[in-house]
C-alpha cells in the first residue's frame, strides 16, 4: 500500500550536482574513451534526479523498515529474556 507522493522532487544541492558531474565525466573518458559535454552531463544528472533518485531513495526506505522491523523483533526477545524465573 503506498500513499500518494506529497513530497517535492528529489533535488541535488550545487555541490552534489558539481560531483556527480565530475564523476560522469571520470566515466565517459576512462570508460568510454571520450568526453561528455557540459550539456549531455547536466542532461544526464536531470534524468537521474527525476526517474532514477526516487527509485534508489524508495529502495532506501524499503531498506530501513526491513531493518527497524528486525530490530523490534530482537527488542521483543530482548524484553522477555528480562524476566525473572518465578519459583
Amino acid at each position: 500500500m503506498r500513499k500518494k507522493d506529497n513530497f517535492s522532487k528529489i533535488q541535488l544541492s550545487d555541490s552534489q550536482r558539481e560531483k556527480l558531474n565530475d564523476e560522469i565525466k571520470a566515466f565517459y573518458i576512462d570508460v568510454r574513451g571520450e568526453e561528455a559535454g557540459m550539456i549531455e552531463r547536466m542532461q544526464l544528472i536531470e534524468l537521474f534526479e527525476e526517474k532514477m533518485a526516487p527509485i534508489v531513495y524508495n529502495k532506501a526506505l524499503d531498506d530501513a523498515k526491513i531493518w527497524f522491523t528486525r530490530m523490534s523483533e530482537n527488542l521483543e526477545c530482548d524484553f522477555y529474556a528480562l524476566y525473572k524465573n518465578e519459583t
